[in-house]
Parts: structure tokens; C-alpha cells; sequence
């Protein structure tokens, strides 16, 4: 088992699909595939479940990736050591973000990039669409959907999930729902039906409400409503930690999962935004493991 070979399983890995790592490593489908399929076979286990919806690790694949990462991360340093990339970055460096992001994670992580870097000038874009690369609105854009163009490389960040939550306030008034055919006559708080920019965040629809009494295109002010006494929202476990005053409704039966992209343009070849990129990844995907883990005390 090679670097190269070890490459193409990390670009697989991360993108999900051969046709979005092919913009990672500038090579065909086909031959991702065949490498793929060589290095299952020295490793004598499939790393991969494929499907026309793309390439999903198995659990021998899980194990090998942080095995890869670990390489990676090591390679890096070596390299760093040799051209100068471990010195510090500098200039500005601009990331779009959905506010949810932009508001429980990215202002952790972006601090502890700062400090590492103290010349490097961090700016978040956070706004309630999806950020235009292509009008350079920003340098790197996360998303909750893969962009589908070739013009973009995606490289997905991390799963995170959402769950229903209310004021313990509210739910001691109101009381709590007892199964999903109940929150149709509940109080919701949700997006703005018609101004929903991403079908991944149509939480609502996904769990049968048709009527949202309380909207705002802003995550981050449902969860204020929701806090205020407003009523019941689907909220992100990461943001759980900063609103002690909700708790969980149907837990077994409302356990959302969504992903964050981490985007740029196809063309862009920077050594500075490599870096930042390999940071930004390896924080948030830290940051959401933390915060969730803190939800569930």
C-alpha cells in the first residue's frame, strides 16, 4: 500500500463520488476506480459501499481513513518542514457560511486558527442563501448540499445532526407532544416556507407541519424564539450547548442528519487556501463532535 494509492482513497473518501473526486485528483473516474479496487484488494476488504448515490465507507474504511489522516497530517508536517509551510499564514481569507455554522462553530474554530496564525485575517460571511463563489463573494463557502458543477470542488466536513427542542418553560404551559401527528396543531418555529434556500433544510416538510407560526430565514433567531417561550423548532445539537433552556421532544422519533461542504473554486491553486482548507476541516469536524457530546449530558 503506496501514498498514491492512499491519496486517491482519502480524495474518494471525503467527496463521496468519483465524479467529485476527480476534481481533487485530476484524474478520470475510471482510474479512481481501478485504484480503488487495487487497494481493496491488498488491503483484502471492501473500503467502499457503492451505489449510484455515490461511495459510503464501510467499516473497514472508517478505520483505514483515520489510519490516512494520520499520514496525511504527517506528510504535511514533513513537507512544512522542508518548504516553509509550517511558518505562519497571513492576508485575509474570506468563508461564507449558513448562520447556524457561521454562528456555533466557525467563531471557535476561526479563534483557534487566529492564534495559531496571528497574521492571518479571518472573515465570515454568514447570510441565509448560498454563497456565490463564482461572484467571489468569499474564498471558501460551506454548505448543507454538494454543489453539482464541475466549476467547484466539495469536499464534505462532517455530518451533525438536529433534533426537536423546546423551552422547558413552554413544554411545563403547553405540554409536550407525544408522537409526530401532534405537532401539526403545535406551535412551530421553522424557516419561511417560501424562502427556504436549500431543500436539506426543510426540516418541517420532512416531518409532516404544512403551517409555521413563528419563521425567520435565520436558524440562530428560531433558536432565540425558541428559547423565548415561542415554541417547538428543530435546532442543531452543536447549538444545544449554548441554550440550557430547551430540551429535546421526541427524541426517538425527530434524530435529523445533515452534512456540511466545505467548497472552492475548481481552478484555484493556492498553497495558503490548502492550509486554511486542512484547518477549517479538521476544526469544525473537532468542534461538532465536542459540542454534540456536551447536548447529551
Amino acid at each position: 500500500m503506496n501514498w498514491d494509492d492512499l491519496r486517491v482513497f482519502l480524495a474518494t473518501a471525503r467527496a463521496e463520488s468519483l465524479t467529485a473526486a476527480r476534481g481533487f485528483l485530476r484524474m478520470d473516474p475510471a482510474t479512481i476506480a481501478r485504484r480503488i479496487a487495487r487497494l481493496e484488494e491488498d488491503a483484502g476488504a471492501s473500503l467502499f459501499l457503492k451505489s449510484p448515490q455515490g461511495y459510503r465507507l464501510t467499516e473497514a474504511g472508517q478505520r483505514l481513513l483515520t489510519h490516512a489522516e494520520e499520514a496525511e497530517a504527517a506528510l504535511g508536517r514533513g513537507l512544512g518542514v522542508l518548504t516553509g509551510a509550517g511558518e505562519s499564514l497571513s492576508g485575509p481569507i474570506r468563508i461564507g457560511a449558513p448562520d447556524g455554522c457561521a454562528t456555533y462553530l466557525l467563531p471557535q474554530v476561526c479563534a483557534r486558527i487566529a492564534d495559531q496564525h496571528p497574521d492571518l485575517d479571518l472573515q465570515i460571511l454568514a447570510l441565509p442563501r448560498i454563497v456565490n463563489l463564482s461572484r467571489r463573494e468569499a474564498d471558501l463557502a460551506i454548505s448543507v448540499s454538494r454543489p453539482q458543477t464541475d466549476r467547484l470542488l466539495a469536499e464534505k466536513l462532517s455530518d451533525y445532526r438536529l433534533s426537536l427542542a423546546a423551552s422547558r418553560d413552554w413544554l411545563a404551559i403547553h405540554g409536550a407532544p407525544r408522537s409526530l401527528p401532534d405537532l401539526k396543531g403545535a406551535r412551530m418555529i421553522g424557516y419561511i416556507p417560501d424562502m427556504i434556500f436549500d431543500a436539506e433544510l426543510d426540516y418541517l416538510s420532512e416531518l409532516g407541519v404544512t403551517r409555521v407560526p413563528m419563521a425567520s430565514t435565520s436558524i440562530s433567531v428560531q433558536l432565540q424564539m425558541a428559547r423565548a417561550g415561542g415554541g417547538l423548532a428543530v435546532v442543531h445539537d452543536f447549538a444545544l450547548p449554548a441554550a440550557p433552556e430547551l430540551a429535546r421532544v421526541l427524541p426517538d422519533a425527530v434524530a435529523l442528519t445533515r452534512t456540511f461542504w466545505l467548497t472552492r473554486h475548481a481552478g484555484q491553486r493556492d498553497a495558503r487556501l490548502d492550509r486554511v482548507t486542512h484547518l477549517l476541516r479538521d476544526g469544525i469536524r473537532a468542534e461538532i463532535a465536542r459540542l454534540e457530546a456536551l447536548s447529551c449530558r
